[in-house]
């Protein structure tokens, strides 16, 4: 019987130990993951990108070394009838859009990479406010990132 009870305790041991292990293992305390960095608060008539981080990704099957950027987009124009937006560009290539909600905050988290590139190590960002067809947007000074 004793045998028994020490086999269970060993195996419930080993069991715990490789979950904390694995719980340790996923809790992004990689050394060899890329740290963020604080994005100043974009801001124009209408729209605030604000408590943004962005951080280079390593190059993978799956991010090409893409430029992560998070961070809240605020209508600060809630009665104006205006949707806003977050801008990002990568590498030289156009830019990708990322749109909010009018009279609402939402938080963004995306990546932006260039498909014909391996590793992207320049990107911009700004946030605008559309205008609709008649108007031009007006948008946030660019903010321009390098790896």
């Amino acid at each position: 019987m004793n045998r028994k009870l020490a086999v269970c305790a060993l195996t419930a041991g080993l069991f715990l130990g490789g979950a904390g292990v694995s719980f340790a293992g996923a809790s992004g305390d990689d050394k060899t993951a890329a740290s963020w960095h604080k994005i100043p608060t974009r801001k124009s008539g209408g729209v605030s990108f604000h408590s943004g981080k962005y951080k280079w990704e390593p190059a993978g099957p799956r991010t090409h070394g893409a430029f992560h950027y998070k961070g809240w987009l605020k209508d600060t124009s809630a009665g104006d009838g205006h949707n806003v937006y977050v801008q990002v560009k990568a590498e030289g290539h156009d830019w990708n859009r990322f749109n909010g909600k009018q009279r609402k905050s939402v938080w963004k988290d995306y990546l932006v990479w260039a498909p014909a590139d391996r590793y992207t190590d320049d990107a911009r960002i700004r946030a605008c406010r559309d205008r609709g067809s008649f108007h031009p947007d007006n948008c946030s000074p660019t903010k321009r990132y390098r790896r």
